[in-house]
């Protein structure tokens, strides 16, 4: 059991106006294309053991930026490897359809209350598109030992699915978590139960959280007079999500369809 970075997709030109869902052929747009690059520096010091992403373009050019942009300091750059159950859920008839007239749709309702019970129209259920999410995740997860990072490019309801599960949370309260574009996530799949370390974190947010921070020392180095030295760049990553601000306090609110 590893540590795991979900990174969802950096933004493309439908992001937040259409449903693209498994829509062919949608890349990055210029301002998602800067998401990334700053999301890959964030994340360049960080010991990444295995990619693991959706095969959607959009996750697919967000994994490659930060695969190709390694520090010095980083030992391997680990290919790509694309899993079918990391891909977006299909929307079914609901596809590249404007988010403003989808709002308007009877079934929007049970999207946002009772996800659970939500199947799309010629599409996928909910239900079943966090079960292969969950399920692909807690496999490549085992892959990796303890003292592991690896990461994973998805998308925006596939995070928030996979999240609810590491919190126990049930599926229909998982439009509670916001999950942005560009995005970072921190799980830690170890012991008994899994852990959230972080939920949506900004790159302007993970590279505060990757910096040189000085080492509280001990009480007997305190005793001692010991000064403070310095601490490992990605130890701020493994504070615990309870009782902390998350990055720039965007964890958790109402948000609709990712």
């Amino acid at each position: 059991m590893a540590r795991l970075i979900l990174v969802r997709h950096a933004r493309t030109a439908e992001t937040g106006i259409k449903l693209s869902g498994r829509i062919k052929g949608i890349p990055l747009s210029p301002a998602g294309r800067k998401e990334a690059a700053a999301l890959a520096e964030a994340l360049s010091a960080v010991q990444i053991a295995g990619i693991a992403s959706s095969p959607m373009q959009r996750c697919l050019e967000t994994a490659e930026a930060v695969r190709s942009m390694r520090g010095p300091s980083v030992k391997s750059r680990p290919d790509i490897v694309v899993d079918e159950r990391l891909t977006e859920v299909e929307y079914g008839d609901w596809s590249g359809k404007e988010l403003r007239k989808l709002m308007k749709d009877p079934l929007w309702s049970t999207v946002q209350r009772q996800p659970s019970a939500m199947t799309f129209p010629n599409g996928e259920s909910l239900r079943a598109a966090s079960a292969r999410a969950v399920e692909a995740i807690r496999e490549i997860d085992a892959r990796f030992s303890d003292d592991e990072t690896w990461l994973c490019a998805s998308h925006g309801d596939i995070i928030k699915a996979i999240v609810a599960d590491a919190l126990g949370t049930p599926l229909d309260l998982f439009q509670r978590i916001a999950i942005d574009p560009a995005s970072i996530t921190v799980i830690r799949y170890s012991g008994e139960r899994p852990t959230v370390v972080r939920v949506n974190l900004s790159a302007e947010g993970a590279a505060a959280g990757l910096a040189d921070k000085p080492k509280r020392p001990s009480l007997l180095g305190r005793l001692r007079g010991e000064c403070p030295g310095r601490a490992s760049h990605v130890g701020d990553l493994e504070q615990p999500l309870v009782g902390r601000a998350i990055g720039d306090q965007r964890g958790l609110s109402r948000g609709g369809l990712a």
